[in-house]
């Protein structure tokens, strides 16, 4: 069955496209609170995973060239979601950036889990501390997904999963894994004593004295783990580096002393996690 009828837009200031609006300055949108947020949905594959895993799809925003190469999509988000078309150009005008993947959807953010909720039953948990890049961010759900997290712990300071950029590298996969946004409260301290409290041991990915090689066959020996991976120019923080319980490095040829924490993230999560 056919969706709601197509809309054709082609007014810049057509106020049902608010929610698509100059998205390189506000990428997640918020006209309402909590539960009733919006999200941006960038790209095909992206939103077929978020309808797989239940997201609610408010309208979409398609290029005039891409109509029939998303008519499954359409159909997917139920006839009373409005579908708007607009020529290229003005898409691109509209959104603040040039349009290459062809279609975006305005939708319901998911529910916001606590800690306790990620970590049921949870054994594999990657920990992120104050991680801004949102393509980093992306590329790591992505590899978290793909490589045994059960779930991720954001730190207070790390950027917005559910940002569009964010959403459309990590393929979707933001929505496949429980994560957590930890309060500022409970940061490193109390979440780092609930990790323990389920039993996971807790491993800083860090260049320190003592470190031990990821290859090191007495890491797999607890049954939980945690990963804790830090920003793009400080690491993890002294804190945090404290509290952990051991301290851990990829090793490294031709002199090079680190990898990006989006390729150490999924060559640990490949080691500590999948091959378990």
């Amino acid at each position: 069955m056919e969706s709601v009828a197509i809309i054709n837009v082609s007014s810049l200031g057509d106020e049902r496209l608010s929610d698509y609006r100059d998205l390189t300055d506000h990428p997640l949108r918020t006209r309402f609170e909590d539960e009733h947020a919006l999200m941006i949905v960038e790209s095909k594959i992206a939103l077929e995973v978020a309808l797989d895993e239940g997201i609610e799809c408010v309208s979409m925003l398609i290029d005039e060239r891409r109509l029939d190469a998303c008519a499954y999509l359409r159909e997917r988000v139920g006839e009373t979601v409005p579908v708007y078309v607009m020529e290229h150009g003005a898409m691109s005008a509209l959104v603040g950036f040039k349009v290459i993947r062809g279609v975006l959807a305005a939708c319901r953010r998911p529910r916001s889990l606590s800690l306790a909720e990620v970590l049921e039953g949870a054994s594999h948990v990657c920990v992120v501390e104050d991680l801004v890049d949102v393509s980093n961010i992306g590329a790591l759900f992505r590899s978290a997904a793909a490589l045994g997290a059960d779930a991720l712990i954001l730190s207070p300071g790390c950027t917005n999963p559910l940002s569009r950029r964010a959403i459309r590298v990590s393929m979707g996969n933001v929505f496949k894994i429980g994560w957590t946004q930890i309060e500022k409260d409970l940061w490193p301290g109390a979440c780092i004593e609930a990790l323990r409290a389920h039993g996971f041991a807790c491993y800083a990915l860090a260049l320190e004295d003592g470190a031990v090689s990821l290859a090191d066959q007495d890491l797999k020996r607890p049954p939980k783990r945690a990963l804790f991976f830090g920003n793009e120019m400080d690491g993890l923080t002294r804190e945090v580096l404290d509290l952990c319980d051991r301290h851990v490095i990829i090793p490294m040829s031709c002199g090079v002393d680190s990898l990006n924490v989006a390729a150490s993230s999924a060559v640990a999560f490949w080691e500590l996690f999948a091959r378990s």
